[in-house]
């Protein structure tokens, strides 16, 4: 994608990613937790088919567009921040929310949003050299898909985040 482009970015090939990658790392979190139900699995498939696959890559997108990619520390540490801020307590309590839609919406209460900011909190130290290698060392057309492949890890931590952090 071109650094002056404003269009949104919405393609077939993140859309199989989002699908596939979200719904892997949640279904191995279910399996783990004895808490597998094929709507749960769709419905993470069609969460990351859809949201994640529309707003991620745009999001990168505008972190190119906001952040030139200068050999610097301080435009390092910025486009890492960004990517921090969007991957947040709220972001986390969100994918939480889904998994409660799509597996037992009575669960749904506010403390999903404490276990997102406690989730957020404790992966820090993970989260912060990933988002890193991933805003300043890949390509824009990979950090889609490696934002995935860390998130289907991530998604088995946050789903075990409840049993954690309860």
């Amino acid at each position: 994608m071109p650094e002056t482009s404003f269009l949104l970015k919405y393609n077939f090939s993140d859309i199989v990613r989002g699908v596939l990658i979200y719904s892997i790392g949640d279904t191995i979190a279910s399996l783990i937790l004895n808490q597998f139900s094929v709507e749960r699995m769709l419905g993470i498939m069609l969460i990351g088919g859809t949201v994640y696959a529309f707003e991620i890559p745009n999001y990168f997108a505008w972190i190119d567009r906001k952040i030139k990619r200068n050999e610097d520390l301080i435009s390092f540490a910025k486009r890492t921040a960004l990517a921090l801020l969007y991957f947040n307590p709220i972001w986390i309590a969100r994918y939480l929310l889904f998994i409660k839609l799509f597996s037992n919406p009575k669960e749904i209460n506010f403390e999903l949003l404490q276990l997102g900011t406690y989730s957020f909190l404790f992966n820090l130290p993970f989260s912060i050299p990933i988002n890193y290698l991933i805003q300043n060392t890949l390509k824009y057309n990979w950090r889609f898909f490696a934002s995935a492949i860390f998130s289907s890890v991530m998604a088995i931590y946050y789903a075990l985040s409840e049993v954690l952090f309860k």
